[in-house]
Protein backbone atom coordinates (compact mmCIF):
# COMPACT_ATOMS: atom_id res chain seq x y z
CA UNK A 1 0.00 0.00 0.00
CA UNK A 2 1.19 3.60 -0.81
CA UNK A 3 0.02 6.17 0.94
CA UNK A 4 0.93 10.17 0.78
CA UNK A 5 2.11 10.81 4.18
CA UNK A 6 3.24 13.96 3.99
CA UNK A 7 0.89 15.66 1.81
CA UNK A 8 1.17 19.57 3.15
CA UNK A 9 5.04 18.47 2.45
CA UNK A 10 4.37 17.10 -0.98
CA UNK A 11 2.36 20.08 -2.24
CA UNK A 12 5.06 22.61 -0.70
CA UNK A 13 7.39 20.79 -2.23
CA UNK A 14 5.31 20.81 -5.90
CA UNK A 15 4.69 24.22 -5.71
CA UNK A 16 8.19 25.41 -5.58
CA UNK A 17 8.32 24.35 -9.07
CA UNK A 18 6.62 27.06 -10.01
CA UNK A 19 7.96 30.45 -10.52
CA UNK A 20 6.93 33.23 -8.18
CA UNK A 21 6.07 35.88 -10.89
CA UNK A 22 3.79 33.24 -12.25
CA UNK A 23 0.41 34.34 -12.83
CA UNK A 24 -1.53 32.02 -10.14
CA UNK A 25 -4.02 29.66 -12.11
CA UNK A 26 -7.50 29.43 -12.06
CA UNK A 27 -10.11 26.49 -11.66
CA UNK A 28 -10.45 26.49 -15.35
CA UNK A 29 -6.16 26.47 -16.68
CA UNK A 30 -5.73 23.13 -16.14
CA UNK A 31 -2.55 22.14 -15.95
CA UNK A 32 0.48 19.22 -16.70
CA UNK A 33 3.69 21.07 -18.31
CA UNK A 34 5.09 17.91 -17.53
CA UNK A 35 4.75 14.70 -15.34
CA UNK A 36 5.58 15.33 -11.58
CA UNK A 37 6.68 12.90 -9.21
CA UNK A 38 4.72 13.29 -5.83
CA UNK A 39 6.42 10.29 -4.41
CA UNK A 40 8.94 7.38 -5.45
CA UNK A 41 5.60 5.41 -6.75
CA UNK A 42 2.60 7.54 -7.59
CA UNK A 43 3.41 10.50 -10.18
CA UNK A 44 0.96 13.73 -11.50
CA UNK A 45 0.03 13.48 -14.96
CA UNK A 46 -2.49 16.44 -14.86
CA UNK A 47 -3.96 18.63 -12.06
CA UNK A 48 -6.66 20.95 -11.62
CA UNK A 49 -9.22 19.06 -13.21
CA UNK A 50 -12.34 19.64 -12.11
CA UNK A 51 -14.88 16.96 -11.35
CA UNK A 52 -13.35 14.45 -13.57
CA UNK A 53 -15.17 10.98 -14.65
CA UNK A 54 -14.22 9.09 -17.18
CA UNK A 55 -10.54 8.16 -18.55
CA UNK A 56 -10.18 7.38 -22.26
CA UNK A 57 -7.09 6.78 -24.59
CA UNK A 58 -5.84 6.91 -28.63
CA UNK A 59 -2.71 6.50 -29.44
CA UNK A 60 -0.72 8.67 -26.92
CA UNK A 61 -3.60 10.75 -26.07
CA UNK A 62 -5.51 10.52 -23.02
CA UNK A 63 -8.88 12.29 -23.29
CA UNK A 64 -11.10 12.46 -19.74
CA UNK A 65 -14.77 13.52 -19.36
CA UNK A 66 -15.54 16.68 -16.53
CA UNK A 67 -18.74 16.31 -14.48
CA UNK A 68 -18.99 20.05 -15.30
CA UNK A 69 -19.13 19.43 -18.92
CA UNK A 70 -16.17 19.55 -20.61
CA UNK A 71 -13.48 17.29 -22.03
CA UNK A 72 -9.83 17.10 -21.31
CA UNK A 73 -6.98 16.34 -23.62
CA UNK A 74 -3.90 15.20 -22.27
CA UNK A 75 -1.14 14.51 -24.74
CA UNK A 76 2.81 14.94 -24.62
CA UNK A 77 2.86 16.77 -20.98
CA UNK A 78 0.20 19.50 -22.97
CA UNK A 79 -3.03 19.95 -21.35
CA UNK A 80 -5.92 21.37 -23.13
CA UNK A 81 -9.84 21.67 -21.59
CA UNK A 82 -11.88 21.41 -25.11
CA UNK A 83 -15.61 22.74 -25.47
CA UNK A 84 -18.17 20.11 -25.67
CA UNK A 85 -21.36 21.61 -27.26
CA UNK A 86 -24.47 19.83 -26.40
CA UNK A 87 -27.90 19.99 -27.74
CA UNK A 88 -29.52 19.96 -24.44
CA UNK A 89 -28.72 22.04 -21.18
CA UNK A 90 -26.64 20.11 -19.26
CA UNK A 91 -27.80 19.54 -15.53
CA UNK A 92 -25.07 19.74 -12.98
CA UNK A 93 -26.57 19.59 -9.44
CA UNK A 94 -25.50 16.38 -7.20
CA UNK A 95 -24.34 13.60 -9.05
CA UNK A 96 -25.71 15.11 -12.96
CA UNK A 97 -23.66 16.22 -15.61
CA UNK A 98 -21.24 14.91 -18.39
CA UNK A 99 -20.10 11.13 -17.15
CA UNK A 100 -19.37 7.93 -19.15
CA UNK A 101 -17.08 8.84 -22.27
CA UNK A 102 -15.54 5.98 -24.60
CA UNK A 103 -14.21 6.29 -27.84
CA UNK A 104 -14.86 4.94 -31.64
CA UNK A 105 -12.44 1.71 -32.71
CA UNK A 106 -11.88 3.96 -35.16
CA UNK A 107 -11.54 7.35 -33.71
CA UNK A 108 -8.10 8.12 -34.97
CA UNK A 109 -10.52 8.35 -38.28
CA UNK A 110 -13.64 9.36 -37.46
CA UNK A 111 -13.20 11.25 -34.13
CA UNK A 112 -16.02 9.96 -33.08
CA UNK A 113 -16.82 9.14 -29.38
CA UNK A 114 -19.71 7.95 -27.03
CA UNK A 115 -20.78 9.99 -23.98
CA UNK A 116 -23.55 9.28 -21.22
CA UNK A 117 -24.84 12.94 -19.96
CA UNK A 118 -27.87 14.51 -18.09
CA UNK A 119 -29.88 16.87 -19.13
CA UNK A 120 -32.72 19.12 -18.15
CA UNK A 121 -34.80 19.93 -20.93
CA UNK A 122 -38.33 19.52 -19.62
CA UNK A 123 -37.10 16.94 -16.93
CA UNK A 124 -34.27 15.81 -16.01
CA UNK A 125 -32.94 12.64 -17.76
CA UNK A 126 -30.01 10.73 -18.75
CA UNK A 127 -28.66 10.18 -22.85
CA UNK A 128 -26.32 8.38 -24.89
CA UNK A 129 -25.16 10.34 -27.49
CA UNK A 130 -22.21 10.38 -30.07
CA UNK A 131 -20.25 13.01 -29.94
CA UNK A 132 -17.71 14.15 -32.63
CA UNK A 133 -14.53 15.93 -32.46
CA UNK A 134 -13.07 19.05 -34.59
CA UNK A 135 -10.34 20.32 -33.72
CA UNK A 136 -10.22 21.78 -30.28
CA UNK A 137 -14.33 21.36 -29.63
CA UNK A 138 -16.58 18.46 -29.28
CA UNK A 139 -20.36 18.51 -30.75
CA UNK A 140 -23.32 16.08 -29.83
CA UNK A 141 -23.99 14.57 -33.09
CA UNK A 142 -26.91 12.24 -32.74
CA UNK A 143 -29.10 10.28 -29.25
CA UNK A 144 -28.50 6.61 -29.38
CA UNK A 145 -30.74 6.52 -25.85
CA UNK A 146 -32.28 9.24 -24.35
CA UNK A 147 -35.18 9.57 -21.84
CA UNK A 148 -33.34 7.68 -19.04
CA UNK A 149 -35.23 8.63 -16.08
CA UNK A 150 -32.87 10.40 -13.52
CA UNK A 151 -32.63 12.06 -10.06
CA UNK A 152 -29.94 13.26 -7.63
CA UNK A 153 -28.45 10.47 -7.02
CA UNK A 154 -27.82 6.96 -8.79
CA UNK A 155 -27.18 8.10 -12.48
CA UNK A 156 -24.90 4.92 -13.71
CA UNK A 157 -23.54 6.66 -16.35
CA UNK A 158 -19.92 3.75 -17.08
CA UNK A 159 -19.82 3.39 -20.93
CA UNK A 160 -17.90 0.64 -22.56
CA UNK A 161 -17.36 -1.33 -25.42
CA UNK A 162 -16.99 -5.08 -24.76
CA UNK A 163 -14.49 -7.33 -27.07
CA UNK A 164 -18.09 -8.40 -28.81
CA UNK A 165 -17.79 -4.52 -30.37
CA UNK A 166 -21.00 -3.42 -28.61
CA UNK A 167 -21.37 -0.46 -26.23
CA UNK A 168 -22.50 -1.54 -22.70
CA UNK A 169 -24.37 1.18 -20.66
CA UNK A 170 -24.79 0.81 -16.52
CA UNK A 171 -27.77 2.88 -15.43
CA UNK A 172 -28.78 3.64 -11.75
CA UNK A 173 -32.18 3.14 -10.10
CA UNK A 174 -32.26 7.30 -9.98
CA UNK A 175 -33.69 6.42 -6.22
CA UNK A 176 -36.72 4.35 -7.10
CA UNK A 177 -35.42 1.11 -6.13
CA UNK A 178 -38.60 -1.14 -7.73
CA UNK A 179 -37.29 0.02 -10.92
CA UNK A 180 -34.56 -2.24 -11.21
CA UNK A 181 -36.61 -5.22 -11.01
CA UNK A 182 -38.72 -3.85 -13.86
CA UNK A 183 -37.56 -5.04 -17.08
CA UNK A 184 -39.90 -2.49 -18.65
CA UNK A 185 -37.80 0.35 -17.50
CA UNK A 186 -34.11 1.66 -18.11
CA UNK A 187 -33.33 1.93 -14.88
CA UNK A 188 -30.96 -0.13 -12.63
CA UNK A 189 -29.33 -2.19 -15.39
CA UNK A 190 -26.81 -2.66 -17.78
CA UNK A 191 -28.02 -2.32 -21.10
CA UNK A 192 -26.34 -3.18 -24.34
CA UNK A 193 -26.67 -1.91 -27.89
CA UNK A 194 -24.93 -1.72 -31.23
CA UNK A 195 -22.66 1.80 -31.80
CA UNK A 196 -25.46 3.08 -34.12
CA UNK A 197 -27.60 2.86 -31.26
CA UNK A 198 -29.87 -0.29 -32.62
CA UNK A 199 -30.81 -3.38 -30.08
CA UNK A 200 -28.26 -6.55 -30.86
CA UNK A 201 -30.26 -9.36 -32.13
CA UNK A 202 -28.57 -11.64 -29.48
CA UNK A 203 -29.56 -9.43 -26.78
CA UNK A 204 -31.36 -11.83 -23.99
CA UNK A 205 -34.80 -10.26 -24.07
CA UNK A 206 -35.89 -9.33 -27.77
CA UNK A 207 -36.43 -5.60 -28.76
CA UNK A 208 -34.73 -4.44 -25.44
CA UNK A 209 -31.71 -3.44 -24.64
CA UNK A 210 -31.53 -4.55 -20.90
CA UNK A 211 -28.27 -7.06 -20.66
CA UNK A 212 -29.09 -7.84 -16.73
CA UNK A 213 -30.85 -6.11 -14.41
CA UNK A 214 -31.66 -5.78 -10.98
CA UNK A 215 -28.75 -3.32 -10.07
CA UNK A 216 -28.85 -0.50 -7.47
CA UNK A 217 -26.06 2.11 -9.29
CA UNK A 218 -23.64 0.08 -11.31
CA UNK A 219 -20.56 2.03 -12.04
CA UNK A 220 -17.41 0.02 -13.54
CA UNK A 221 -17.34 -2.66 -16.02
CA UNK A 222 -13.99 -4.68 -17.19
CA UNK A 223 -13.78 -7.76 -19.07
CA UNK A 224 -11.18 -10.53 -17.72
CA UNK A 225 -10.69 -13.41 -20.66
CA UNK A 226 -14.63 -13.32 -22.20
CA UNK A 227 -16.24 -12.58 -18.49
CA UNK A 228 -18.05 -9.43 -17.75
CA UNK A 229 -17.32 -8.03 -13.95
CA UNK A 230 -18.75 -4.96 -12.91
CA UNK A 231 -18.72 -2.49 -9.52
CA UNK A 232 -21.71 -1.45 -7.95
CA UNK A 233 -22.91 0.74 -4.58
CA UNK A 234 -24.31 -1.07 -2.13
CA UNK A 235 -27.48 0.23 0.57
CA UNK A 236 -25.51 1.56 3.53
CA UNK A 237 -22.24 -0.45 2.84
CA UNK A 238 -22.57 -4.02 0.93
CA UNK A 239 -20.69 -2.69 -2.16
CA UNK A 240 -20.38 -5.01 -4.38
CA UNK A 241 -18.22 -6.81 -7.38
CA UNK A 242 -20.28 -9.18 -9.58
CA UNK A 243 -19.50 -11.69 -12.20
CA UNK A 244 -22.18 -10.63 -15.41
CA UNK A 245 -24.37 -13.27 -17.12
CA UNK A 246 -26.16 -12.21 -19.87
CA UNK A 247 -30.28 -11.61 -18.80
CA UNK A 248 -29.33 -11.90 -14.87
CA UNK A 249 -31.37 -10.67 -12.41
CA UNK A 250 -28.72 -9.37 -9.70
CA UNK A 251 -31.52 -8.87 -6.98
CA UNK A 252 -32.06 -5.42 -6.21
CA UNK A 253 -33.91 -4.11 -3.95
CA UNK A 254 -35.52 -7.83 -3.26
CA UNK A 255 -31.70 -8.99 -2.10
CA UNK A 256 -28.67 -7.71 -1.54
CA UNK A 257 -25.38 -8.52 0.02
CA UNK A 258 -25.09 -12.44 0.54
CA UNK A 259 -28.31 -12.62 0.74
CA UNK A 260 -30.06 -15.36 -1.67
CA UNK A 261 -33.34 -15.49 -3.36
CA UNK A 262 -34.39 -18.01 -6.17
CA UNK A 263 -33.36 -16.55 -9.76
CA UNK A 264 -31.17 -14.24 -8.38
CA UNK A 265 -27.17 -13.33 -8.45
CA UNK A 266 -24.93 -13.16 -5.50
CA UNK A 267 -21.74 -11.29 -5.96
CA UNK A 268 -18.57 -12.60 -5.81
CA UNK A 269 -17.56 -10.48 -3.64
CA UNK A 270 -19.26 -7.65 -0.79
CA UNK A 271 -17.36 -5.53 1.67
CA UNK A 272 -19.85 -6.26 4.22
CA UNK A 273 -20.42 -3.24 6.69
CA UNK A 274 -17.31 -1.35 5.28
CA UNK A 275 -18.32 1.35 2.17
CA UNK A 276 -16.18 1.67 -0.22
CA UNK A 277 -18.26 3.32 -3.13
CA UNK A 278 -16.48 1.61 -6.00
CA UNK A 279 -16.23 3.62 -9.44
CA UNK A 280 -14.38 2.40 -12.33
CA UNK A 281 -12.43 -0.03 -12.70
CA UNK A 282 -9.75 -2.03 -15.03
CA UNK A 283 -7.78 -5.24 -14.86
CA UNK A 284 -4.59 -6.28 -15.10
CA UNK A 285 -2.67 -9.98 -14.56
CA UNK A 286 -6.04 -12.06 -12.77
CA UNK A 287 -6.78 -8.76 -10.76
CA UNK A 288 -9.37 -6.03 -10.97
CA UNK A 289 -8.21 -2.67 -10.00
CA UNK A 290 -11.31 -0.72 -8.43
CA UNK A 291 -11.59 3.06 -7.83
CA UNK A 292 -13.35 3.69 -4.42
CA UNK A 293 -14.38 7.20 -3.86
CA UNK A 294 -15.88 6.77 -0.18
CA UNK A 295 -12.93 4.25 0.18
CA UNK A 296 -10.79 6.98 -0.40
CA UNK A 297 -8.69 4.14 -2.01
CA UNK A 298 -7.19 1.96 -5.60
CA UNK A 299 -8.23 -0.88 -4.10
CA UNK A 300 -6.89 -4.35 -5.72
CA UNK A 301 -9.21 -7.50 -6.21
CA UNK A 302 -7.48 -11.16 -6.84
CA UNK A 303 -9.90 -13.35 -8.64
CA UNK A 304 -8.31 -16.13 -7.57
CA UNK A 305 -7.86 -15.82 -4.45
CA UNK A 306 -10.59 -13.93 -4.01
CA UNK A 307 -9.19 -11.41 -1.73
CA UNK A 308 -9.09 -7.28 -1.90
CA UNK A 309 -6.65 -4.62 -0.46
CA UNK A 310 -6.06 -1.05 -0.44
CA UNK A 311 -2.88 -0.57 -3.11
CA UNK A 312 -3.28 3.23 -3.36
CA UNK A 313 -4.48 5.73 -0.49
CA UNK A 314 -4.11 9.19 0.61
CA UNK A 315 -5.36 10.72 -2.22
CA UNK A 316 -8.66 10.88 -1.55
CA UNK A 317 -11.34 9.85 -3.93
CA UNK A 318 -11.06 8.36 -6.62
CA UNK A 319 -13.29 7.80 -9.47
CA UNK A 320 -12.22 5.68 -12.40
CA UNK A 321 -9.07 3.68 -13.35
CA UNK A 322 -7.27 3.43 -17.01
CA UNK A 323 -4.62 0.42 -17.29
CA UNK A 324 -2.36 0.63 -20.31
CA UNK A 325 0.33 -1.39 -20.50
CA UNK A 326 2.63 -1.19 -17.20
CA UNK A 327 1.14 1.86 -15.75
CA UNK A 328 -2.34 1.95 -13.92
CA UNK A 329 -3.63 5.36 -14.05
CA UNK A 330 -6.73 6.76 -12.07
CA UNK A 331 -8.11 10.20 -11.02
CA UNK A 332 -9.04 11.66 -8.23
CA UNK A 333 -12.69 13.66 -7.20
CA UNK A 334 -12.07 15.80 -4.04
CA UNK A 335 -13.87 18.07 -6.04
CA UNK A 336 -17.19 16.23 -6.72
CA UNK A 337 -18.73 18.54 -3.52
CA UNK A 338 -18.25 15.06 -0.81
CA UNK A 339 -14.41 15.17 -0.80
CA UNK A 340 -12.15 17.62 0.55
CA UNK A 341 -10.02 19.51 -1.69
CA UNK A 342 -6.44 20.61 -1.16
CA UNK A 343 -4.05 22.75 -3.63
CA UNK A 344 -4.01 21.19 -7.13
CA UNK A 345 -6.90 19.06 -7.17
CA UNK A 346 -8.61 17.09 -9.00
CA UNK A 347 -5.48 15.18 -9.95
CA UNK A 348 -4.64 12.39 -12.94
CA UNK A 349 -2.01 10.40 -12.14
CA UNK A 350 -0.33 6.77 -13.26
CA UNK A 351 1.70 4.48 -11.11
CA UNK A 352 3.67 1.42 -11.99
CA UNK A 353 1.94 -1.64 -11.94
CA UNK A 354 4.85 -3.48 -10.17
CA UNK A 355 4.94 -1.10 -7.07
CA UNK A 356 1.64 -2.32 -6.32
CA UNK A 357 1.86 -4.93 -3.68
Amino acid sequence: MYKLFNYFFVMLLLSGCTSFNEKTPKRNDTQADEVTVIQPEVEVVAKKLSIPWSIAKAGQTFYISERTGSIVKIENGQVERQRVRLKKPLARAAEAGLLGLVLDPQFSENHKAYAYYTDEDHGQYNRVIVLIQNGNQWTEERILLDKIPSAAYHHGGRLKIGPDGKLYITTGDASVPETAQNLQTLNGKILRMNLDGTIPNDNPFPGSYVYSFGHRNPQGLVWVQGQLYESEHGSTAHDEINLIQRGANYGWPLTFGWKKRAGMRTPIFQSGDETWAPSGMDAAGGKLYVAALRGNAVREYDLQRNTTKPVITGLGRIRDIFIDGEYLYFVSNNTDGRGNPVQNDDQFCRVWIGNLK
